[in-house]
């Protein structure tokens, strides 16, 4: 294959139709920077919703007069026989007093004793599973009562309400980004093949003489597919510049009050722009191979 021959053809090409060429660069790029905004936005919701998710917690009550003993058998239960557990954590009742004098101090200095029990606040292995754990250590008996899995436990709380109402909103947002993610996705795809069929169109006749006169569909179909990618890094690089200059410009500045914005779960801009330059010059590549067979059927 004579990759120089092919290179220089694609480039006197782009030459020769800059105004079709700058209509796909300008295609390029505007979706290139419409996906290099949307997918920190995405990723930016789905952390969020994640975040929220990771709150949904069980709180196991023990009786009052719960001894030491007790609190370990009940501990040993949780993390050792009960399915759908993720983490255990265990809030004594003097505990438990100073975070709510910290929310509240007026209030608990007027009570003089200590109203608040030992409890153990323990997070589902799914947030989704939350409804199964309270099932598995307060079990609901014949008589439609819930029982305990052990004598020193006296509730089994898991805010039902709260957590149904932070599930459905939080799988909504998953599900929502999720989508329009994937229609953007497939809208940019059409969108720039679109726009380099309309400017293989243009150049039809040159491809029928290329192909009345013997060449193969291949030697045809290099120089438009190397042009593609110039016409891929000319609009995927600028896009990336665009999107650095707004990066340092715009959200830098206020990383620091919106701390989502730099969440672990956010694509690092280095990664974000190789990946958005390996997209645009793949789908116009591919795009541009693609959009030539029809005119190849001479």
């Amino acid at each position: 294959m004579k990759l120089g021959f092919f290179a220089k053809e694609a480039l006197q090409s782009v030459r020769r139709n800059a105004v079709p060429s700058a209509a796909a660069v300008a295609s390029v790029l505007l979706t290139v920077m419409v996906l290099g905004v949307f997918i920190p936005i995405v990723q930016t919701a789905t952390g969020a919703a994640n975040e929220v998710r990771g709150k949904v917690l069980v709180d196991v009550y023990l009786k009052k007069d719960a001894k030491d003993a007790d609190v370990e058998r009940v501990r040993q239960e949780l993390t050792e026989n009960t399915r759908y557990v993720g983490k255990v954590e265990y809030v004594s009742k003097s505990e438990a007093l100073q975070r709510e004098r910290k929310k509240n101090p007026e209030a608990y200095e007027l009570l003089g004793s200590n109203p608040l029990p030992d409890a153990f606040r323990v997070t589902p292995d799914d947030p989704a599973n939350a409804p199964k754990l309270r099932d598995e250590l307060s079990p609901v008996t014949a008589s439609g009562a819930r029982s305990t899995i052990d004598p020193a436990i006296d509730e089994v709380r898991n805010r039902k309400d709260d957590t149904q109402k932070l599930l459905t909103i939080t799988g909504a947002i998953k599900w929502v980004t999720g989508l329009l993610a994937v229609l953007l996705v497939l809208a940019s795809v059409l969108l720039i093949s679109n726009t380099i069929r309309l400017s293989l169109y243009s150049r039809r006749r040159e491809v029928e003489v290329m192909k009345l006169v013997g060449a193969t569909d291949w030697f045809i179909r290099w120089p438009f597919v190397i042009e593609g990618v110039v016409l891929g890094v000319l609009g995927g690089g600028t896009a990336v510049l665009l999107l650095l200059v707004g990066k340092i410009a715009i959200v830098d500045p206020f990383a620091s009050n919106f701390p989502l914005i730099g969440t672990p779960e956010t694509l690092g801009f280095g990664a974000l722009a190789a990946l958005l330059l390996v997209a645009s010059v793949a789908v116009s590549a591919i795009g541009s191979g693609l959009s030539l067979r029809r005119f190849l059927r001479v």
